[in-house]
């Protein structure tokens, strides 16, 4: 009996469920099936506080592009999801300070996917700075210390353009897409169409892009299963606790200074990218704060 009774509640709930799934309105019933697929598509959305106009035709069509491509590549995507566990703590604190929206961490996603990397063009680092306009920004850059690989200092620059550009521009969402095409380029656009707003633009297919791109990946990685991605919290890329070495003065081989601090070369390497050789020349008597983990080594 009691058997009986368990099976016929089980049925109950299936018979109930299926009613409520077919009382919901077509388009409704769509999205509910979808969600949890790389075809999902969001109500809305905006850019640090700057709705995205979805009712435009072309607007909605070029953001589905961009979640759909993104939430597709299985791999990839999930990889920078693991990764922004690591890296968003540390760009975070650094945007708040200077009033810049958390949403630029996602600018960063889709320059490097939150690696060191390095274009054919000669951007380096997490924020893709080129040389000359890392130097601009105050980093220092050369054969032995590239602070494009400094995620802290890259990060401060960034700001440093993002405030600029929104101050020209008066969005963020311009601000971010001169990013990629530049304050010149952009000012010459909107110069030429007389319209101020990024989704009324005609650009070039890349920085055309660039916004959505960010828009697709803050949606996937703010609500990833949504869109399909199942990733624990186990699974995610864990901050690795450090503490800070201060020197200023010459230190003629790395390796034996690694070895001091209780870690090999390979390891200092992994949390110094911005030493770019295997000494560090410091006649000018600078302080440079080196990162040491204190685990996961």
């Amino acid at each position: 009996m009691k058997t009986n009774k368990a099976l016929v509640s089980v049925l109950s709930v299936i018979i109930l469920s299926g009613i409520l799934v077919f009382g919901i309105s077509g388009e409704n019933k769509d999205k509910l099936m979808r969600e949890g697929t790389p075809m999902y598509f969001p109500a809305e959305i905006d850019f640090a506080g700057e709705k995205t106009p979805l009712h435009i035709t072309d607007v909605r069509e070029r953001l589905d592009r961009e979640l759909l491509i993104n939430a597709n590549l299985d791999a990839t995507t999930a990889l920078i999801i693991k990764r922004a566990n690591r890296v968003f703590p540390i760009i975070e604190p650094i945007l708040a300070k200077n009033g810049v929206p958390d949403d630029f961490k996602y600018l960063a996603v889709i320059e490097s996917g939150l690696v060191n990397a390095v274009s054919s063009a000669g951007a380096r680092g997490v924020w893709q700075f080129m040389p000359d306009t890392a130097k601009e920004k105050g980093m220092e850059v050369n054969d032995l210390v590239d602070e494009r690989y400094h995620l802290e200092k890259s990060t401060e620059a960034a700001c440093k353009y993002l405030l600029a550009a929104k101050e020209k521009f008066g969005s963020w969402t311009l601000a971010a897409a001169s990013y990629n095409g530049g304050m010149n380029g952009i000012t010459k656009k909107i110069d030429e169409q007389k319209v101020s707003n990024y989704y009324d633009l005609a650009l070039t297919e890349e920085t055309s892009r660039y916004v959505f791109r960010i828009l697709a990946l803050k949606e996937i990685m703010s609500e990833p299963t949504k869109f399909g991605f199942n990733i624990y919290q186990s699974e995610l890329y864990q901050p690795i606790p450090t503490k800070k070495v201060e020197v200023d003065s010459t230190i003629n081989d790395l390796t034996g200074f690694a070895k001091l601090q209780g870690i090999n070369y390979k390891i200092l390497k992994i949390h110094n990218p911005w030493l770019r050789d295997k000494k560090l020349v410091n006649p000018t008597k600078k302080k440079y704060a080196i990162e040491i983990p204190l685990s996961g080594y």
